[in-house]
């Protein structure tokens, strides 16, 4: 048995001389100096009261007591070593709550696709939703949560993102509502406005994209309520003439709906972009970029007609 008193390094110099069987390639292949490599070496002689390695002839040679440890020293270096190389990660071994921020659609469109083969490939995972804050940048940060999602474009330094889909915008309302009955093609400003709407606001600013993208038509825009939640908006149009805008694939969703009508949205709104967010202390953490890889993975496919995908 080792001394109990060896340090870590000190058992790494003995791994790596008992396998060269060299001073000189020893302190190569650990970055070390020559002496300081044979005062290692004299200083394990010491605690382990066993030459470990002898001259023969030009060569060194280990002693009987240095045989039996060469293997086992070995498989500790391999071991050790294989703590901290992110390859081996095994999410079936994963024991981990991971906290992702977002609204009830990232939740729906992003994280529920994924679960079925999170929870296949991490039986032991565990996945709490967190509300989406006005700046989730400082959260991630501050380690309150793992993983962002978001449709608002990444800005801070230190966050690192990626693109889970493009989006278009729909008009939802009820059925027999006048602005889907018109036609087909997408709604022109000056109708979009002339209806009152349902408004969503996203995080705990209040932040109105339809607002922010229709500038100045903006101020001709009557909102009748504001909802946090894309899941309560069916029920809401259905109480008169509101219209709402929602992401193409949270409209497909309620395509099988026969009270609900849907239209391309006013060409001014554009696309949404939808984000995934995390912060540089967690960018070489192998668990989260699992997560990440398994979130991006499932947002990329293709949503099926009718789904929440």
């Amino acid at each position: 048995m080792i001394h109990q008193h060896l340090s870590p390094n000190l058992i790494l110099v003995l791994a790596y001389l008992l396998k060269t069987k060299s001073v000189g390639t020893t302190a190569m292949m650990l970055g070390m100096s020559q002496p300081s490599v044979s005062r290692h070496l004299a200083r394990l002689r010491e605690v382990v009261q066993d030459p470990l390695l002898v001259r023969t002839g030009n060569r060194m040679a280990r002693t009987g007591r240095g045989e039996e440890l060469v293997d086992r020293l070995s498989d500790w270096v391999t071991a050790t070593a294989s703590l901290l190389d992110a390859s081996t990660f095994d999410p079936t071994h994963l024991h981990r709550r991971f906290r992702i921020a977002t609204t009830d659609f990232g939740a729906w469109a992003v994280c529920q696709p994924a679960l079925p083969a999170m929870r296949q490939h991490a039986p032991s995972m565990g996945l709490d939703i967190l509300p989406l804050g006005h700046a989730p940048h400082r959260k991630l940060a501050a380690g309150e949560i793992d993983l962002a999602l978001t449709g608002f474009d990444p800005s801070p330094e230190q966050i690192h993102h990626d693109l889970l889909f493009e989006d278009s915008f729909i008009c939802v309302t009820r059925k027999g509502h006048p602005l889907t009955e018109a036609d087909d093609g997408a709604v022109d400003v000056d109708a979009f406005v002339a209806y009152p709407h349902l408004g969503l606001s996203v995080s705990d600013a209040e932040l109105d994209r339809v607002a922010m993208e229709l500038g100045a038509a903006a101020r001709h825009r009557k909102v009748a309520m504001t909802i946090p939640y894309f899941t309560l908006a069916p029920q809401m149009l259905l109480a008169g003439d509101l219209v709402m805008v929602v992401p193409s694939r949270a409209a497909r969703s309620w395509c099988d709906r026969p009270d609900l009508a849907t239209r391309p949205a006013p060409a001014v709104l554009g696309t949404l972009k939808y984000w995934i967010l995390w912060h540089e202390r967690s960018r070489h953490d192998p668990a989260v970029t699992w997560l990440r890889t398994q979130l991006i993975r499932s947002a990329s496919a293709p949503p099926g007609p009718g789904s929440g995908e």
